[in-house]
């Protein structure tokens, strides 16, 4: 399984003043996932390396849109009435493998393989290649019609990037150096991201229950992400959940259960009613800002990321 070249989190000081030296693409809103089309079978695993080729058949139709064999990294999204990525709406085509079930959610929420790069072709490697080299490939060997598209890199500067990134309602820009090769599986500062709000990938430690109404149910869910001393808490989330969304988190947790806490320092009032779960969840939230104590202020809940281990999760910020 090949596993993606990652981008680090910076800002505009990170990018040379030589914009030329630097290509800028959009960020998309959904899962990671490398495409191999081998004499026309499609297969897709994501960033973990979970196949979820099942999951997605209208993505199949990349084996008309390819020409000959390929390997391709690219992003799957769903898209809202306004034709804006929306990862909540991703959240209702995850984790399904049953035919009919994903059927009947793929004529509710149909998804887009936005493809970026392309690692190898007809059997050739193209990660040792720069940028602009696998991009001319890319462009020559794949066609953009229906659920697969390859979208077109920013013809202009950084600032212009994002303030178009910010009007289409994007998540924000990748950076990627022209020169840079493909550093399969690595994170690399040859792809800098770029983004107009913060969000974390968390791993779930418990949660606590909530009242009234919902007592009994999630309240919020307690986060924390790793560091070279175990799992640190980083603070609890408790908006960004629907009703049907509390009564599955509560569905899911509930078979995780454990006694004792996964967290190295889990404060004594959190952990007065907190029903603590083995760690092996990922999910994602949008905050304000990292405390001075490392919390995360005022987060909100965007939903799992079914494509990500537990050990993919850093700080970022």
């Amino acid at each position: 399984m090949i596993k993606p070249m990652l981008a680090t989190l910076g800002t505009a000081g990170d990018i040379d003043d030589e914009n030329d030296e630097w290509a800028f693409e959009m960020k998309w809103d959904g899962i990671r996932a490398i495409a191999t089309v081998d004499s026309g079978r499609v297969a897709l695993r994501t960033r973990n390396g979970l196949d979820v080729t099942v999951g997605y058949p209208e993505l199949t139709q990349l084996a008309g849109n390819v020409d000959g064999d390929a390997v391709l990294d690219g992003e799957i999204v769903a898209l809202n009435k306004a034709g804006r990525p929306d990862f909540g709406l991703l959240q209702r085509r995850m984790k399904l493998t049953r035919p009919a079930e994903v059927a009947t959610a793929a004529k509710a929420v149909p998804v887009h393989y936005m493809v970026f790069d392309i690692l190898s072709r007809d059997g050739s490697d193209l990660t040792g290649e720069p940028y602009s080299t696998r991009r001319l490939e890319l462009e020559d060997a794949v066609r953009s019609t229906g659920a697969i598209q390859v979208p077109a890199a920013f013809a202009g500067d950084l600032d212009a990037a994002m303030a178009a990134s910010k009007q289409l309602a994007l998540e924000g820009v990748v950076a990627k150096r022209r020169d840079s090769t493909y550093a399969v599986g690595a994170r690399s500062r040859a792809w800098i991201k770029l983004k107009h709000h913060k969000t974390q990938e968390v791993i779930i430690g418990g949660w606590r229950p909530g009242s009234g109404r919902r007592a009994g149910e999630v309240g919020s869910l307690l986060m924390g992400v790793p560091d070279d001393t175990g799992l640190r808490y980083v603070g609890r989330v408790g908006t960004g959940f629907g009703d049907a969304d509390i009564t599955e988190l509560t569905r899911i947790l509930s078979k995780l259960e454990r006694r004792t806490s996964p967290f190295v320092d889990a404060p004594r009032d959190v952990a007065r009613d907190a029903r603590w779960v083995s760690p092996t969840l990922v999910g994602e939230v949008e905050f304000a800002e990292w405390t001075s104590a490392l919390k995360l202020r005022q987060p909100s809940w965007r939903g799992w990321r079914t494509d990500k281990n537990p050990s993919d999760v850093t700080r970022e910020g």
